[in-house]
């Protein structure tokens, strides 16, 4: 049995499963608040039954932790499960969201040893395990630290791009991430977490930064991983290296980042102690 590959099926049966209710009336038919505290939707529901589908025809039995399902106990480690990131997106047809799965030996962030994420617009399939490096499509991918005309020799600079995820912030955080806003080059906000995450790690971004303290352990468990498997970093707001327990109700900030100095750079810039 090899988890990750049982992971990147289901994340191809999502795919398959939700393709057709995609931005549908019957696709966003609302039941109900699930147990991340959200409205399920029925594409949210039927993207579930997909992946729980997958592992129930192998004989893996982890305990599954779901935005819309909850806790269902299994006795081999933790499959954390966000079978449609960015739901809203996908509720009103804009195409950018995902399938997030990952496993973790134990319950928390820092366990997760395998991790899929499918763009459930493109198809790309994001996947990475443990200490073998991120890869895209069978292909590797890595953060950039350096860009001059296209040749990795100089820091970027001149030419900064920050995701932010900035959805229902309050006066007092924004505040606190004005100055960022103001000094960056250019800012990104898509709608979907983890997805973004994955472009971080591809380099696309040079930081994502998320300090709402809303977003779920649920939310970034497969991306904290391709994250760290790309050469990133990933820190809380106090400065410490990202942790916390896996579950629906754990919420968090966090910083996506090249490197510590670039932690350094941005946490003097939202001055958060």
């Amino acid at each position: 049995m090899i988890i990750i590959d049982i992971l990147k099926d289901a994340c191809i049966h999502v795919k398959e499963q939700t393709k057709n209710l995609i931005g549908t009336a019957e696709g966003n038919k609302k039941f109900g608040v699930g147990a991340g505290g959200d409205i399920s939707r029925m594409v949210d529901l039927i993207a579930e039954k997909a992946v729980i589908d997958t592992i129930k025809r192998t004989d893996f039995k982890p305990t599954i932790i779901g935005e819309e399902c909850g806790r269902i106990e299994g006795d081999q480690g933790y499959l954390i499960m966000d079978a449609i990131d960015g739901t809203t997106n996908a509720s009103r047809d804009i195409p950018f969201y995902c399938c997030s799965l990952a496993y973790a030996t134990d319950d928390k962030l820092s366990s997760v040893v395998d991790a899929t994420i499918i763009d459930l617009v493109r198809g790309d399939l994001y996947y990475s395990s443990k200490n073998k490096g991120a890869y895209l499509n069978g292909n590797k991918i890595g953060i950039k630290k350096y860009v001059n005309n296209g040749t990795e020799n100089e820091p970027r600079q001149n030419d900064i791009l920050i995701g932010l995820n900035i959805s229902g912030a309050s006066e007092s955080i924004m505040n606190h991430i004005s100055k960022i806003i103001s000094k960056a080059n250019h800012t990104r906000h898509f709608g979907a977490n983890a997805l973004e995450l994955c472009y971080f790690a591809r380099g696309f971004m040079d930081a994502y930064i998320d300090i709402r303290g809303k977003i779920r352990s649920t939310d970034i468990a497969a991306a904290y991983l391709i994250v760290k498997e790309s050469g990133g970093r990933l820190y809380s707001i106090t400065g410490s290296e990202l942790d916390a327990e896996l579950g629906t109700s754990t919420r968090l900030s966090f910083l996506a980042v090249l490197d510590e100095n670039m932690f350094k750079n941005l946490s003097e810039d939202l001055h958060m102690s």
